[in-house]
């Protein structure tokens, strides 16, 4: 009952990742706009419909290449497009088609938005468009840089000053920044503050991984991890719920940090986790915590601290005195993982897969709202059916392998990309559909390569290989929206990138070798025998040194360390 209700408390807070980092997708979004107007307006004209108010004909606009006609108090007739006026120096008859000399000006009287779907966006707020459009396409691009900052700082403060004091900053960090982002007075505080936000949502997440398996039975940790996931998810659900609820951006920006208020009121509650106590040598306060898991679990004879640092102070010594390699104790370094042709082809491989994973799974999710029909139920649906792929990935590791599930979803992700292109614009539903199945395909891929990374490699350079796996990930989280707008080039550029990507990468990972049932490796050694002979590696008996005190640090630290990074 303990570790059910910390890990159901601390992956809740966990869905306010999900919020802020799609939270963009309705708050910068652009409406129709064109040139403002230096006058009050009689009439106006589009083609053939006639109306007296220019809210009337944003219904028929149909291209951003169109113009509108209007007729001011005073007589003067303007053209109206996106980013300049002409004014008709000939005052006729109102109509749509003129070949007569016209001045052409600036918007220097603002812009006009359509405003029946968005009352207010960022965009319309600062008017982020025309010679300004590039400032609004730099939004969740630094959000993005923010999250790879933010995983960076904050998992190694989490080592030095333990995971509940950064779970307490973090959350109430992101709700702090979270309102006051609502409150941003202009376009560079709103980047700024957000910025921080992306630093505090990306430190909470990595930190709350490193806190549930630490807490989680070994059993259930690979299950309990995955899911944080799908907490993630259940965020991206709520952005297109508020969104369609909320059209206000600063209105719709409260909501969402409100959303996880009550988990800031009541995280101070959660303990510092054992592990981490007992490598501090806080071996009183460590005791304290485990006689609170053993009450609310009614577990008569709690584990003692002291029984517990002498059986692994023992296997780590004997662990030592069976290794006569002196790799344990030097320092490794990112070159450690290039140490010969097979392990950098297994590198290039996971960094591959980890880059290609987050560009894929960002790609289809900002995407989502420009897919044609209801660009909120589109939203919900693509955050909806990441619920499902996680069980799917667990189910796919336990019984098929890591391997034979990561191939065929890789590849059947970028046969999908494919699929898209030849799917007729008109058939919307149809597309809506495929890009779901692209997203479950990628997200299996995307959620099981965080425990194949691991697994692929010796203890000694582990927790570098899953660390630089994940700075891959972050730099397809940055790229991913400049992909998105290469939508304007050609609209299935993002689904080519990404299918490029995605089958390049499956067919990388036929080389590398399945890691189900095999015990872990230690030395980079044993790690290059796994892979060159599938024969050797299955038949060959682990070394004495990787046996039960491996097994024992790898219980204790293995996901902490591969995580956090």
């Amino acid at each position: 009952r303990f570790q059910a209700f910390i890990y159901f408390a601390s992956v809740f807070q966990a869905m306010s990742c999900g919020i802020h980092y799609l939270a963009s997708v309705f708050m910068a979004v652009t409406p129709n706009f064109v040139c403002g107007i230096p006058g009050n307006v009689s009439s106006v004209l589009f083609y053939n419909s006639s109306e007296s108010s220019l809210e009337d004909i944003w219904t028929l606009w149909t291209s951003t290449e169109n113009y509108i006609v209007v007729q001011l108090e005073n007589g003067e007739i303007w053209e109206l497009n996106q980013c300049s006026r002409s004014k008709r120096e000939m005052n006729l008859d109102l109509a749509y088609e003129y070949k007569g000399n016209k001045s052409v000006f600036s918007c220097s009287d603002g812009f006009l938005y359509d405003d029946t779907k968005w009352k207010s966006t960022v965009v319309t707020q600062w008017d982020l468009v025309c010679d300004r459009e590039w400032l609004a396409k730099l939004i969740q691009p630094t959000f993005m840089l923010g999250v790879l900052i933010g995983a960076v700082i904050f998992g190694d403060i989490a080592d030095r000053l333990g995971r509940q004091r950064v779970i307490w900053f973090t959350s109430a960090g992101q709700f702090v920044f979270g309102i006051a982002v609502a409150f941003t007075f202009d376009y560079y505080s709103f980047v700024i503050v957000r910025f921080l936000l992306a630093m505090v949502s990306s430190g909470y997440l990595v930190v709350a991984f490193v806190y549930v398996t630490e807490f989680v039975g070994i059993k259930a940790r690979t299950w309990a991890s995955m899911h944080v996931h799908a907490f993630f998810a259940v965020g991206v659900m709520i952005v297109a719920l508020v969104g369609f609820l909320v059209r206000t951006w600063w209105v719709y920006q409260i909501c969402l940090s409100i959303a996880t208020l009550p988990f800031v009121l009541c995280c101070w509650m959660l303990p510092e986790t054992p592990f981490w106590l007992l490598s501090e040598e806080r071996y009183e306060d460590a005791q304290k915590v485990i006689n609170i898991m053993a009450r609310w679990n009614k577990v008569s004879t709690p584990c003692k601290v002291s029984e517990l640092c002498s059986v692994q102070q023992d296997d780590l010594v004997g662990s030592r005195m069976g290794d006569n390699d002196t790799s344990s104790t030097k320092k490794h370094n990112i070159l450690d993982l290039f140490c010969n042709w097979h392990i950098a082809r297994r590198t290039i491989t996971v960094w591959l897969i980890w880059f290609t994973g987050s560009l894929g799974y960002y790609v289809f999710s900002l995407s989502s709202v420009s897919l044609g029909g209801n660009e909120y139920l589109n939203l919900f649906l693509i955050g909806a059916v990441e619920l499902p792929c996680y069980i799917i990935a667990c189910i796919g590791m336990d019984k098929l392998g890591r391997r034979n599930t990561l191939i065929p979803f890789l590849i059947l992700s970028a046969l999908i990309c494919i699929l898209i292109m030849f799917i007729p614009q008109d058939f919307n539903i149809l597309i809506i559909l495929a890009n779901m199945a692209g997203k479950f395909s990628i997200g299996v891929a995307f959620g099981l390569i965080y425990l194949y990374t691991a697994e692929l490699y010796p203890t000694i350079v582990r927790s570098l290989a899953v660390g630089s796996g994940s700075m891959m990930c972050r730099v397809g989280s940055v790229v991913a929206p400049f992909c998105v707008y290469l939508r304007s080039i050609w609209i299935f550029m993002p689904l080519l990138l990404v299918g490029i990507m995605a089958l390049l990468s499956g067919i990388l990972t036929i080389m590398l070798p399945e890691t189900l049932g095999k015990p872990l490796t230690n030395t980079l050694v044993e790690a290059t025998e796994m892979g060159r002979s599938k024969t050797s590696s299955s038949g060959k008996t682990p070394p004495a040194h990787t046996g039960v005190a491996l097994e024992k640090i790898e219980m204790f630290g293995q996901e902490t360390v591969s995580t956090e990074k």
